[in-house]
């Protein structure tokens, strides 16, 4: 499924072309929690979703379809989990320069580390309410654009609704 979002854009990031997203996610609640708060960033982008890992893979190797800009991958989906899919899009030399946001339930640091083992840019403990969706979605694109601008450097991250201010 892919659907536009809004052409404003988060006060000074600026981008000539919408946000290119893959969100792999099997709940479909959790995939509208997504759009509605992705939809409330007014953060440009287009977003194509999927319910697995194997259809995220068939997507990106789609050659008919442009590499997104970063994916959103959730940890737990049925037929290929989050993690395998991470370890098949990292080991893919087509594929591996593509930024890799995991989405979880778990801060388990275990958990964290195996997803970063994996090749994982970013790690993301899903938020328990609307606002702080939209407040790590922010946060999220402000590392994607930063991260951007500093190539080569390479860093990874860990955001959780808990550390981020809300002052923001």
């Amino acid at each position: 499924m892919t659907s536009p979002k809004n052409s404003a854009v988060t006060s000074g990031l600026e981008e000539k072309e919408p946000l290119k997203i893959i969100l792999a996610e099997d709940d479909k609640d959790d995939q509208e929690l997504f759009m509605e708060a992705l939809d409330a960033t007014n953060v440009p982008s287009e977003v194509t979703t999927v319910e697995n890992g194997e259809e995220l893979l068939s997507t990106l190797r789609d050659p008919d379809e442009p590499n997104p800009d970063i994916v959103f991958i959730d940890i737990n989906m049925p037929v290929k989990g989050g993690k395998e899919a991470l370890a098949e899009i990292k080991s893919d030399k087509e594929l591996k320069d593509i930024p890799a946001v995991m989405l979880s339930t778990s801060s388990h640091p275990r958990d964290i580390e195996e997803t970063f083992n994996k090749g994982a840019n970013l790690y993301v403990q899903k938020p328990s309410s609307f606002s702080g969706f939209i407040l790590v979605l922010k946060k999220v694109f402000v590392l994607h654009w930063t991260k951007a601008l500093l190539d080569p450097v390479k860093n990874i991250f860990f955001v959780s609704e808990k550390n981020i201010s809300h002052k923001d």
